[in-house]
């Protein structure tokens, strides 16, 4: 993320920093340089598919250290790719580079990929810690520099896009913020949490008389997410730094800045550069220059009135044509990027997980979820753009998915689903979607499932959604299924909520003594038993397909507006523990009893058994 090689730059140089106490303060948080940053450092397992509860644990304790030294943090994520879609170039690169990540890790070595599920169960910490959290219309950088600006307090994050934007607050990089290491300060001030801020002034002043308005014009000539131009190559074959700059690798980065200090404006330094390219590239070029310069100017979206009022006005929202429900729920974390990404682009990119790479990917035992969702929102959105009866079509619009196939990313073009009567009538548009009846959404997304809310009566309500899902999972997985899969699984399950009645600070039941009982003996096992590093690729690419299930059962379930209750993501999945069960039913089938002191957890693993395999 960010300006290519900046970072390695300043912190290369360590002279661009000013030491801070942070207390007392409002924060803005880039929630996604902060859930990668967390994942990684949750001693998660990258391999198996994650721990999402090691992973909450580390949200509570992060958030927990911010409380304790009186900073409010507000936190705003992305959301789609936006309607011009600039990124897709470096979107493709990342995929590909999560791709290689997956192999490595496939194999044994070591490297960082962000579980499946990693920033959906983060959302869920932030509600349940109630954290105030938003997710951006596009990219969230300019609205996090607006936001921080208004109330002119530090940005949090780990992107060097923010060494650009004027920040009044400054910037504070996550790899200097010692939240882990909170100080108790002598004196009626209390703690802080030990962290470095970036200082523009003295980043400037470094190369003489540096004008900050000059920044976004280096950021665009050097390279970043939107632009890396090879037209420029001729000019920079041309520049050369002033003597005392070494011939390190941030080279580049020094001669370009030590140039552009001569210029009072951009405009000035961008007549210079055009001066070096051939006559017919210069528009051209121009033109993508100013249009990428724009992307570090002030935001003319107000967050501060979605943490008020619960809402925000987006100008391209509104040009794109989506309804302001749906703004609404992408804003409040209802609704994930890929919805909006669906409708404004008919293109998403699906995340690469550990699996096997000789098989299809993962992500295809989802596919007749997706196409559901896929239909849902392009069969009203053709609806909506017609403007007669006479020009509406009956031919099912198609969508493109950039997904893993063998060892490299492709796209596939695939077809949205056709509905039932309730969702293709004529007039049925996106805006009137809350108007088909609960029940007629739930039977939707229950036959997309492939099940009937009669069989799932016996089954507690928050498990509901990811019971179908593993009878989704089991019947439509190809390879098929094992029985000792399927049993790990809902031993997993079961595990969570024991976990869930007496680890829970604020237990929805009372815990009973044999519950307690059985949940020590089941740490006890489980201390014992995760040590063994044995890894069955064939059983890890099956406990993916069962992520993606859930991953797509829980948007589709988000996009008819939960007509089942939505699950807590970190009491269902701990990839250490489900492997290790797997192995251990392999060998050892008593281990099928590993509740039997609590009468409550193993009747809810029969019946959650029976209800699967029946």
């Amino acid at each position: 993320m960010g300006v290519q090689g900046l970072t390695g730059f300043v912190e290369e140089s360590g002279a661009f920093f000013t030491e801070l106490r942070v207390r007392d303060t409002k924060l803005v948080i880039d929630g996604s340089s902060l859930y990668h940053c967390l994942c990684f450092a949750s001693s998660a397992d990258l391999r198996r598919g994650g721990d999402y509860g090691a992973f909450s644990a580390a949200v509570r304790s992060f958030f927990g250290a911010l409380r304790a030294c009186g900073v409010a943090a507000f936190v705003v994520l992305d959301g789609g790719r936006g309607a011009a879609d600039r990124k897709l170039p470096v979107l493709r690169g990342r995929a590909a580079e999560q791709l290689r990540a997956a192999q490595a890790l496939g194999q044994g070595h070591g490297a960082r990929l962000a579980p499946l599920l990693a920033r959906d169960a983060f959302v869920q910490a932030l509600r349940r810690l109630a954290v105030p959290f938003v997710l951006s219309f596009a990219e969230a950088d300019r609205d996090i520099a607006a936001l921080a600006n208004s109330w002119g307090c530090p940005v949090l994050s780990l992107d060097s896009d923010f060494c650009v934007f004027d920040l009044a607050g400054g910037y504070c990089p996550l790899s200097h913020f010692q939240w882990q290491s909170v100080s108790a300060a002598g004196g009626p001030q209390g703690c802080f949490v030990p962290a470095r801020c970036f200082s523009l002034d003295a980043f400037c002043g470094h190369f003489g008389r540096l004008r900050r308005g000059l920044l976004p014009l280096f950021a665009v000539m050097n390279g970043n997410d939107y632009v890396e131009l090879a037209a420029l190559e001729g000019f920079f074959s041309k520049l050369r730094p002033p003597r005392g700059c070494g011939a390190g690798r941030h080279r580049r980065i020094q001669a370009l800045l030590h140039w552009l200090a001569q210029f009072e404006q951009p405009s000035q330094a961008l007549d210079s550069v055009l001066e070096h390219l051939k006559k017919h590239q210069r528009e051209e070029v121009r033109e993508l220059l100013c249009t990428s310069m724009e992307d570090y100017a002030p935001s003319d979206v107000r967050l501060e009135d979605f943490f008020q009022n619960g809402r925000y006005e987006c100008e391209a929202a509104s040009r794109a044509g989506v309804p302001q429900w749906v703004l609404d729920a992408l804003a409040q974390g209802n609704l994930a990027p890929l919805i909006i990404n669906v409708l404004l682009l008919r293109s998403t990119f699906l995340r690469v997980q550990v699996e096997n790479m000789q098989r299809p990917s993962a992500h295809s035992a989802a596919l007749p979820i997706r196409q559901v969702i896929y239909g849902l929102l392009l069969r009203a959105q053709q609806n909506t753009e017609a403007a007669a009866p006479s020009e509406r079509t009956h031919q099912l619009p198609v969508v493109c998915e950039f997904d893993r196939c063998q060892k490299t990313i492709k796209k596939t073009f695939v077809q949205a689903a056709s509905l039932p009567t309730e969702f293709c009538d004529d007039r049925f548009t996106l805006d009137k979607l809350m108007e088909v009846p609960m029940s007629c959404r739930q039977k939707l997304l229950l036959e997309t499932l492939g099940v009937t809310m009669s069989f799932l009566e016996s089954i507690p309500s928050h498990l509901q959604l990811p019971v179908a899902v593993t009878c989704y999972w089991v019947r439509c997985s190809e390879p098929k299924v094992k029985l000792h899969q399927l049993k790990a699984l809902l031993l997993m399950i079961v595990s969570g909520e024991l976990h869930r009645i007496n680890d829970d600070p604020d237990p929805p039941v009372l815990c009973a003594e044999d519950d307690s009982i059985a949940y020590n003996e089941f740490l006890k096992w489980k201390e014992k038993k995760l040590q063994n590093s044995d890894f069955d690729l064939d059983a890890a690419h099956s406990f993916c397909q069962w992520q993606c299930c859930l991953q797509m059962g829980l948007y589709l379930n988000q996009l008819l507006c939960t007509p089942l209750s939505e699950p807590d993501i970190s009491r269902f999945y701990t990839g250490t523990l489900v492997h290790r069960l797997y192995q251990e039913l392999k060998s050892t089938p008593s281990v099928e009893n590993l509740f039997s002191l609590s009468p409550k957890m193993t009747q809810l693993y029969l019946v959650l058994l029976n209800t699967v395999v029946s």
